[in-house]
C-alpha cells in the first residue's frame, strides 16, 4: 500500500484534533477565567530510504534520504495569558491581576481555578458555583496568621464580636489664654466598659487663678483637679504620665477605681492661645458588641467585615497559589485544575507577595479566547483537513491505475 495513504490519515486525524481544540476554545469565549488551548503538530518517524554517505576518495559527501510518515499531535499547551476584566459590583466576585490560582476543596481534593465567581452558602462559606469551598486563613481578633495550614473562609452574617473597653481618649483644641478666672468648659464622650456597657465621661477645664485644671468624671467618681502647665508658646507640656512602654507622654490617667487600669487622657493637643475656644475630646478606642453587616475584600485578599458599631475588623484572608510550570496544570472541568508531576507543587501565599497576583473586588477575570485568532485556526484547519483529503483520494486513483494494470 502507499505511505501517502497513512500520512493523509494521520493529517486528518491530527486536524481534526486541532478542529477539536479550536472549537472548545470557541465554546468558551464567555465562559469566567477560561484559559485557551493550542495545538503542537510533530512529524512522526521517517524512514530512511539511504544512509549519508562521508567525503571519500576525491567524491562528495551525500545526505540520507528519508520519507515521512505523516504527522502526529505533539503537545496541546494552555495559555496562560490574562484575560479582560469584567466590573459585577459584586462584592463576592474576585479578580486575580498578575499570576497565581484560588485554591478550593473540592470533595477533600484540593484544586485551583482562576474563575472568582464567588458566592457564600447556607453555613457562610465562601464558595464556587459548584460549592467548592474556598480556601484562605480565619483571622482571630482580627489577625490573621498565614504559617498555619489553609481552610474554608468562613463569613457568617450576624457573627457577634465582644466589646472593647475604653483605655484611651484624645482630647485636642485650644483653652483661651484671656479666659475670665472661674471659666468651666466641660466636654463629654461616649466611652465602653468591659460588659459594653456606654459611660459618659466629662471632661472640665477650669481657670482658677493658678491656670487651667482638668477633671474627669463618670458622673459618679470624679478625678482630682490636675493643673495643666504651658510652655511661653502656648504648647502644653504638663501634666505627663508614663505609658506601658515607658515613655514619658503628656496626659493623665482617669482611675476611679484605684487600682491602676482606667483610661488614659492624651493630652498632647492642647494649646493655650489668646482667642476662640476649640477644646474637644478627638476621639476613643473604645466599642460596644457588634455583629457583621457587611464586608469589604482588600488588595492583599484580606476580608474586612464592617460591623453594626461602625468599626472594621479583618475576618479571613484569602489564599493564593501558583506553579512552577502552571501549562503543565491538568484541567477538570468547571474551570478548575489539578496539579501535576510536571507543574511542580503549589506554593501557596498571600496576594501581592512572592510573584503572586493583587486581588480586585467586585470583578471577574473573563476568557482570554482571542475569537479573531480561532476563526484563523479554525480555517487553518479545514484547508489542513481538505489537503489531506485530496493526498487520500490522488493516492486512491493511483491505485486504482495500478489495479488496472492488470486488464
Amino acid at each position: 500500500m502507499l505511505r501517502s495513504l497513512f500520512s493523509g490519515i494521520s493529517g486528518l486525524r491530527a486536524h481534526q484534533q486541532m478542529m477539536d481544540v479550536t472549537s472548545n476554545n470557541i465554546a468558551n469565549v464567555n465562559t469566567v477565567g477560561f484559559k485557551s488551548s493550542q495545538v503542537v503538530f510533530h512529524d512522526t518517524l521517517s524512514q530512511l530510504m539511504r544512509a549519508a554517505g562521508a567525503p571519500q576518495q576525491g567524491q562528495g559527501g551525500t545526505n540520507p534520504a528519508q520519507v515521512g510518515l505523516g504527522v502526529r499531535l505533539g503537545a496541546i499547551n494552555t495559555n496562560f495569558i490574562q484575560g479582560s476584566a469584567q466590573t459585577t459590583g459584586r462584592a463576592t466576585d474576585v479578580m486575580i491581576s498578575g499570576d497565581g490560582f484560588f485554591v478550593v476543596n473540592s470533595v477533600n481534593e484540593q484544586l485551583f481555578t482562576r474563575a472568582g465567581a464567588f458566592n457564600f452558602d447556607a453555613e457562610g462559606k465562601l464558595v464556587t458555583p459548584t460549592g467548592a469551598a474556598v480556601q484562605g486563613w480565619p483571622a482571630v481578633n482580627g489577625v490573621v496568621n498565614t504559617n498555619l495550614p489553609v481552610g474554608d473562609i468562613r463569613l457568617p452574617m450576624g457573627t457577634l464580636i465582644a466589646p472593647k473597653a475604653t483605655d484611651t481618649m484624645v482630647i485636642a483644641g485650644n483653652l483661651p489664654a484671656d479666659a475670665a478666672v472661674n471659666t468651666s468648659i466641660p466636654r463629654s464622650i461616649k466611652t465602653y466598659d468591659v460588659q459594653g456597657n456606654v459611660v459618659t465621661l466629662t471632661t472640665t477645664f477650669e481657670l482658677t487663678a493658678a491656670g487651667w485644671t482638668a477633671t474627669i468624671t463618670d458622673g459618679t467618681n470624679p478625678s482630682a483637679a490636675t493643673p495643666l502647665t504651658f510652655a511661653p508658646n502656648g504648647q502644653v507640656n504638663g501634666p505627663t504620665y508614663v505609658d506601658a512602654d515607658g515613655n514619658t507622654k503628656i496626659g493623665m490617667l482617669y482611675d476611679p477605681d484605684g487600682d491602676g487600669v482606667g483610661v488614659t487622657v492624651d493630652l498632647a493637643g492642647l494649646t493655650e492661645y489668646t482667642g476662640s475656644t476649640t477644646v474637644n475630646v478627638l476621639s476613643q478606642n473604645g466599642a460596644p458588641a457588634a455583629t457583621l453587616q457587611s464586608f469589604t475584600i482588600n488588595p492583599d485578599g484580606q476580608l474586612v467585615g464592617v460591623f453594626s458599631n461602625g468599626n472594621k475588623q479583618t475576618v479571613a484572608q484569602l489564599a493564593l497559589a501558583n506553579f512552577n510550570n502552571p501549562p503543565g496544570l491538568e484541567k477538570v472541568g468547571d474551570s478548575l485544575y489539578r496539579f501535576t508531576v510536571n507543574s511542580g507543587l503549589a506554593q501557596v501565599g498571600v496576594a501581592g507577595t512572592g510573584g503572586l497576583g493583587t486581588l480586585q473586588s467586585g470583578a471577574i477575570e473573563m476568557s482570554n479566547v482571542d475569537l479573531a485568532q480561532e476563526f484563523t485556526n479554525l480555517i487553518v484547519a479545514q484547508r489542513g483537513f481538505q489537503a489531506n483529503s485530496k493526498v487520500i483520494s490522488t493516492s486512491d486513483e493511483v491505485l486504482q491505475e495500478l489495479v488496472n494494470l492488470k486488464r
